[in-house]
């Protein structure tokens, strides 16, 4: 089996967050990660070159082995923000009604920019993300 390309790092997020040009850009990402930082309990880790992940979710593949990536993160992309971990199976769709302007992928949630959806929101959605990948695995997510 290949081994997975996205694994932490020990890249540094402030160097992936200050190489963001768009200021307004920069600074939504630097607000996602305070909140997804007080949010899941955990510090910020690239994943790879490009994600800003929080935590470790474990999950099960072919032949009783185990994959992982980061519990909850994102990435600032060309078009959008990614937020990875917070869509998609089992999400509150009433939280994602209230949540404003955004697009869905599968298991993504893409926003243009923080102004366009309600952080709180957001937040609960971060938070549940957390506590769901915590009871799935019986524990804290660095298990």
């Amino acid at each position: 089996m290949a081994e997975a390309k996205t694994k932490p790092t020990s890249l540094s997020v402030e160097s992936y967050l200050s190489a963001i040009v768009d200021s307004a850009r920069r600074a939504d990402c630097e607000t996602l990660v305070k909140l997804m930082s007080k949010t899941s309990k955990q510090p910020a880790v690239m994943w790879g070159t490009a994600i800003v992940g929080f935590g470790t979710h474990k999950y099960p593949l072919a032949g009783g082995k185990f994959g992982e990536i980061c519990a909850v993160g994102f990435s600032s992309r060309k078009g959008d923000i990614s937020i990875y971990g917070v869509a998609g199976e089992g999400v509150d769709s009433g939280l994602m009604l209230q949540l404003g302007k955004h697009k869905l992928g599968k298991g993504c949630l893409y926003v243009a920019k923080l102004a366009d959806v309600d952080l709180k929101v957001l937040e609960k959605l971060v938070a549940e993300a957390v506590r769901a990948k915590q009871v799935l695995h019986n524990g804290p997510l660095d298990d």
